[in-house]
């Protein structure tokens, strides 16, 4: 035979078996896999890696939205301490899961693309390398054994057409027999016919048989090549399945947080933050300095100095601006208990102009009725209930430069009219909208729904409250977290 080697031509496969010829093709094939299957993997550490990311970012702002939404809400004490722990073991866990991403990144995923590079290489008219060597061994391998399987089918296919020849050769002898019309000489031509297919039979028999005995000779050895290329296969493979398996456990490990002894840490120290809690000290904590627990300037029998009275007579709103004056000083003892209320003690200060103005124009005590009652003293109830639970906030007090007349003048022949009240016009109006539900806790204080929309009347103070005005009228304080203004 002459002409180029072609397995797949003239060769019909008859089993799904290794051992046909072409079947080598999916050995073939599996590099070409291993080679996606590397690929599938980077992909896979990537997503994961993004995945790391994307929530360690969230676990970092949901920790830093809670722990201001915490500290400007009305929690304190031990369990306030415990809640804060929180969202300090999301940031550290957010840290813990950033370290994953990086592991998973700069050495999982770079280790996988490294070692795909070294054992698969690329060859100029496409395919690799190790694909075209394993193809070549399988057919040098099966090229002998395939030549003689093709001489088989064909000397197979000759055997039972000869045979197939002789069966209608001798079914027409029958025939003639009993045809009457036939001449002797048409008789003898089918039973020359006969006997020459009988003669086929055996020669393609015989030529048959021989093929065989080739093929099976061959056989060994067709089947010791073939093995010896399967098992340079297997060893590729074999490589590409443990290294797959070496970087699964790394990236295991890198996963792993149960075994990482700063992540124990995380929770035992959460816990211990927790434990630290303490019901009965937080409730010590807020009767000492919201309850009952708190001094008390009680009424007693008070000469009349300007001092004293001066001192006592200072509004809320005054208290709330920021002084920029100068400090006013004989103040009386029982004037300064009335200030030790408030968590945080300030100075009271008033523009040193206004100080002269009151100390050479104005007698503070030109308002007494017929009982003899001062203007200070009739406000001396409203001074000492002043709320102490503005959260525990204080304000800097000082003269408004909006009021020309004077503070201690009364525009009530009986005294009825405040003249420490606040200005009824506000200096700006913005309306918001309440984005969670708020209870007021102290008189001075506004309560609202979400979704309720109010006045805002004053900015928000160096503690965090606003003033504002609801639908109704009511005028008050609230948390300037608590809403937002309305577009």
């Amino acid at each position: 035979m002459s002409g180029s080697y072609d397995d797949s031509v003239g060769v019909e496969v008859s089993s799904d078996s290794f051992w046909e010829v072409g079947n080598y093709k999916r050995t073939v094939k599996r590099i070409d896999d291993g080679h996606r299957l590397c690929s599938d993997l980077m992909n896979c550490i990537h997503e994961r890696a993004r995945i790391e990311k994307t929530y360690a970012q969230q676990l970092t702002e949901w920790a830093k939205r809670w722990k201001q939404l915490v500290e400007k809400g009305p929690q304190y004490g031990t369990v306030e301490k415990a809640w804060h722990a929180v969202m300090s073991e999301a940031e550290k866990v957010s840290e813990l899961h950033l370290d994953i991403k990086s592991a998973l990144m700069n050495e999982d995923f770079e280790k996988i693309k490294n070692w795909q590079k070294e054992a698969f290489h690329k060859q100029m008219m496409g395919g690799f390398k190790e694909t075209k060597e394993a193809e070549d061994g399988y057919r040098k391998a099966q090229k002998p054994w395939a030549k003689k399987l093709k001489e088989v089918e064909a000397a197979k296919k000759a055997y039972h057409a000869a045979c197939k020849e002789e069966k209608l050769a001798i079914s027409r002898e029958m025939n003639s027999k009993a045809d009457p019309a036939l001449n002797p000489e048409q008789l003898k031509k089918l039973q020359d016919k006969v006997e020459k297919s009988k003669q086929d039979v055996l020669k393609t028999k015989e030529k048959y048989e021989k093929s065989l005995k080739d093929l099976d000779h061959v056989t060994p050895q067709y089947m010791e090549n073939m093995e010896q290329v399967f098992e340079q296969c297997q060893q590729f493979e074999e490589k590409r399945l443990r290294f797959f398996r070496e970087v699964l456990l790394e990236v295991q490990k890198h996963l792993d947080l149960s075994n990482d002894v700063s992540y124990k840490n995380i929770y035992r120290e959460l816990e211990q933050n927790i434990k630290t809690a303490d019901a009965i000290e937080d409730l010590r904590w807020f009767r000492a300095n919201h309850g009952p627990g708190m001094s008390m300037n009680w009424p007693q029998f008070e000469d009349e100095e300007w001092s004293a009275d001066f001192n006592r007579t200072l509004s809320k709103r005054e208290k709330k601006k920021a002084s920029d004056g100068v400090t006013l000083t004989g103040v009386n003892q029982t004037g300064d208990q009335a200030l030790q209320h408030t968590k945080h003690s300030s100075h009271l200060s008033v523009p040193s102009n206004t100080v002269q103005s009151l100390q050479s124009s104005y007698n503070p005590f030109e308002d007494e009725d017929d009982t003899g009652s001062t203007v200070s003293e009739k406000e001396d109830n409203k001074i000492k209930n002043v709320s102490s639970s503005e959260k525990n906030q204080s304000y800097p007090t000082e003269w408004s430069d909006e009021e020309s007349s004077n503070p201690f003048s009364s525009t009530d022949a009986n005294g009825d009219t405040n003249p420490f009240d606040e200005d009824a016009s506000p200096a700006m109006e913005v309306r918001v909208r309440a984005l969670y539900d708020y209870e007021g806790q102290e008189h001075d204080e506004l309560s609202f729904k979400a979704g309720d929309e109010l006045t805002k009347t004053e900015d928000e103070d160096e503690q965090g409250w606003c003033k504002g005005r609801l639908d109704n009228g009511q005028v008050g304080l609230y948390p300037a977290n608590y809403v937002e203004a309305i577009q």
